[in-house]
């Protein structure tokens, strides 16, 4: 691995650490305005990234309008805001409502195996053994988090297996799609636009403007998901795509629950148990061994 892989791959680290920390703030959120929805945050979070994003793509004179010029960047800029930011945001949020969040978690946390999948069918590329042996390990990982090492507590209905999956698919779709666009403008740009068509997309398919009470520790923990939980991360995590493998990245998210599971502890009062801080070793090794290649031996000839 590379210095520069090494430096994007600590910055996905953190961007999965603020998604995390951003968890926590919404969970203050939603117990100090009961009325303001995980819909309704989600379409602020998305629109309010977006536009932001955008402006400071035409503030560094990065064209962001460009994208429109071509009929295919135009579709896959439509296709990563509908298809890979909505249900890795929506669906994931579903599943928790219709579940529980250590279902949901568990059930999200499969997207590198579709990474995988789509690499093989479409890509016809060979997964390396430790890519395969290190998402096993990490999805025990963040199973035992999720459980805290009791599986009786799964109790997975139809429904809460529908969107957990399309949570999973649409995590590796936010990995997959706009890796093509970022051949050719920038990831301000690609995310700002991901992030506004998610947040146009999810807004005409269920408007949600019920009203609520705005106090100024509401507008600060709101600003707080926008700028910490959505503007930074998503603008690492997607520039971060040019430098490191697309399972590399899914897989980063592993740190994200490991966040708000410390931040739970800190704030919430979480006690953590042997489960807990296995599942979190076994996250950190796996990701350690996913980024792993041997070294290829050098034979010298002494004829």
């Amino acid at each position: 691995m590379t210095k520069q892989q090494k430096l994007w791959t600590l910055l996905t680290i953190l961007s999965t650490f603020l998604w995390g920390v951003s968890g926590l703030f919404a969970k203050f959120i939603f117990e100090l305005e009961p009325k303001l929805t995980p819909l309704l945050l989600s379409q602020i979070r998305m629109l309010g990234g977006g536009l932001v994003l955008l402006a400071l793509a035409s503030y560094k004179k990065e064209a962001p309008l460009a994208l429109w010029q071509n009929k295919q960047s135009a579709k896959t800029a439509i296709a990563y805001g509908l298809g890979g930011i909505i249900p890795v945001q929506f669906c994931y949020f579903m599943a928790i409502k219709l579940g529980d969040a250590s279902i949901a978690t568990i059930l999200q946390f499969v997207g590198p195996f579709f990474i995988i999948l789509y690499l093989v069918v479409f890509q016809k590329q060979r997964p390396r053994r430790i890519e395969v042996i290190s998402a096993l390990v990490a999805f025990l990982g963040v199973a035992l988090l999720a459980t805290h090492g009791d599986l009786t507590q799964l109790a997975i209905t139809p429904a809460v297996l529908i969107w957990g999956l399309l949570s999973a698919v649409g995590g590796a779709a936010n990995t997959l799609i706009p890796r093509s666009l970022l051949q050719h403008y920038s990831s301000t740009a690609v995310t700002g636009w991901g992030l506004l068509i998610a947040g146009i997309g999810l807004t005409v398919i269920h408007p949600s403007f019920e009203s609520f009470s705005v106090t100024f520790e509401l507008v600060l923990l709101v600003l707080a998901v926008v700028v910490l939980g959505t503007i930074i991360p998503f603008q690492l995590f997607t520039n971060a795509l040019k430098y490191i493998r697309p399972t590399t990245a899914s897989m980063l998210d592993a740190f994200e629950p490991i966040a708000a599971t410390i931040g739970s502890i800190i704030f919430f009062g979480l006690q953590l148990s042997g489960a807990d801080l296995l599942g979190s070793f076994l996250v950190i090794i796996a990701v350690l061994a996913l980024n792993w290649r041997p070294r290829k031996k050098k034979f010298t000839n002494n004829v």
